[in-house]
């Protein structure tokens, strides 16, 4: 897997694994540490297609500043263009399906009924394009909270909160198909949904101390959090498709 990381920002090897971790700072400057295997990929060469993915895990904190977390996503806004030799890709819908923790000065739901921070199992189904977006682009000046009710159309979402000590070694394990995804902790089934992301993604495994936000008031808000120092431990990664043990 490429291993990415800001300046701020280290990957180090423990046993069976790496250990990610973020330096303490203030909100001057974006602090991040990234395991994928797409960084170096257009969009449309992604590798997966449908995959199971297995790690053991654990954090420095119950409470971390920013975001965490593994999975797989089409990385919608090109935030790989942070890191040196990545390729250019446009924005897009998010295809995304994870284990994501975020801090509360995050709104990462495009629906009210939905958790939008702390812990999650999350999955992001979208088009490539739907017309509705041109509404969407027409509200967005005027009131976003009609503009985020457009995008919950379009944008497809599931999610359930996880109560679990992540500061303990635990066993997650996504099991992605075209039409369900399954999410397991220390080998129990969690939560089960039929909104799949569309193909293909490409796996990430971070830790950052960004954040973002869409509430449903319409406020928008974006950006970097002052933070202590914070880390993320995996270890014994694996993934497959199609039967066949990929690393």
């Amino acid at each position: 897997m490429n291993k990415k990381t800001t300046s701020n920002a280290s990957i180090q090897p423990i046993q069976n694994g790496w250990r990610l971790g973020t330096q303490k700072g203030d909100a001057s400057n974006y602090r991040d540490a990234q395991l994928d295997d797409y960084s170096l990929l257009s969009r449309h060469q992604f590798p997966h297609r449908g995959l199971s993915l297995s790690l053991r895990a654990r954090t420095s904190s119950n409470s971390a500043t920013g975001t965490w977390g593994f999975g797989l996503w089409n990385d919608p806004f090109g935030l790989s263009l942070g890191f040196g030799g990545s390729p250019f890709r446009l924005p897009t819908l998010p295809n995304a399906v994870w284990f994501f923790y975020s801090s509360p000065h995050n709104y990462l739901s495009f629906r009210n009924d939905k958790p939008s921070q702390g812990f999650l199992a999350q999955t992001f189904r979208s088009p490539k394009f739907h017309s509705s977006l041109f509404l969407a682009g027409l509200a967005f000046p005027f009131s976003h909270q009609r503009t985020r009710k457009i995008l919950s159309n379009v944008i497809r979402e599931d999610s359930a909160a996880i109560s679990l000590d992540v500061t303990q070694w635990n066993k997650y394990r996504l099991e992605w198909e075209m039409e369900h995804t399954s999410w397991y902790v220390n080998d129990a089934l969690i939560f089960e949904s039929t909104v799949s992301p569309k193909p293909p993604l490409g796996v990430i495994i971070w830790i950052d101390n960004q954040y973002a936000a869409f509430t449903p008031k319409g406020k928008i808000s974006f950006g970097v959090l002052d933070g202590e120092e914070e880390w993320l431990d995996v270890a014994d990664i694996r993934f497959c498709a199609k039967g066949k043990r990929l690393r």
